[in-house]
């Protein structure tokens, strides 16, 4: 059997205790090197089979599965953040499915929640967002009809962009076009959850010239909206006034 793991946004301590179990106790490993912080697989067991798919095509995947298959052994798959976002897994898991071999897959964070964890902000606050879009800059890959930055920022809402550190500045003009203000605020957060991490603030206006003073140009998550900001309501759940399921609301 073949499992898909995500590894998590870096730190092995954020590497689910589920992963953990099928990384270490597998026969192959072939992780995503790019990308995956080489310490979650500190616990891969004496004698397996270490791969970094970095340096291999799809079809070069496929085969080092399809002989561990074929000699019973178990394969760890793994994936940075979770790898149902931009995992390129499907292609994966659809060649398996036709050749008939056993997958299993085992969520993990994403570097979108170590992000909102390392800048200690909450993606959705009532009154401002209640809604957050997961999303890239269009690049060699294009983006599907409507799904452009200038379109997607009609709606006000938080959007966490991946993959789009180089492009600060057609991402800002897309989004300030689309609708945002020029002040909007704007966060980086380059290799959330690493020693190395490091926060980069700043509004649409000038995210592009502190993250290029920062020296970031790779590996780093870029998310927009008030959210960042000091303003917002107070939620229902813990309003004392509110009635819930729980508790009777108390009268002013």
């Amino acid at each position: 059997m073949i499992t898909f793991i995500g590894a998590g946004p870096g730190d092995p301590e954020l590497l689910t205790i589920k992963g953990k179990k099928a990384i270490d106790s597998a026969d192959v490993i072939i992780y995503a090197g790019s990308l995956v912080n080489p310490a979650v697989l500190g616990g891969a067991k004496k004698g397996s089979r270490i791969y970094n798919s970095a340096e291999m095509d799809l079809d070069e995947v496929i085969e080092v599965i399809k002989d561990a298959e074929a000699k019973g052994l178990s394969t760890a798959r793994v994936h940075t953040g979770d790898p149902s976002i931009y995992g390129a897994i499907r292609e994966q898991i659809d060649i398996l499915d036709r050749l008939g071999i056993e997958i299993e897959v085992i969520p993990g964070v994403s570097s979108a929640f170590a992000a909102a964890a390392a800048l200690k902000k909450e993606y959705t606050l009532p009154d401002i967002s209640q809604t957050v879009i997961f999303t890239r800059m269009e690049g060699r890959t294009p983006m599907p009809p409507g799904e452009k930055l200038s379109d997607l920022a009609k709606h006000h809402s938080t959007m966490v962009i991946f993959l789009s550190v180089g492009f600060l500045e057609e991402m800002s003009r897309q989004l300030i076009e689309g609708g945002y203000s020029s002040e909007t605020p704007v966060a980086v957060v380059y290799k959330a959850s690493w020693p190395e991490q490091k926060i980069v603030t700043g509004t649409l206006n000038d995210i592009a010239q502190k993250v290029k003073d920062a020296g970031i140009k790779k590996t780093a998550l870029t998310v927009v909206g008030d959210f960042l900001g000091d303003g917002y309501g107070l939620s229902k759940l813990y309003d004392k006034s509110f009635t819930t399921e729980y508790r009777k609301g108390k009268e002013e």
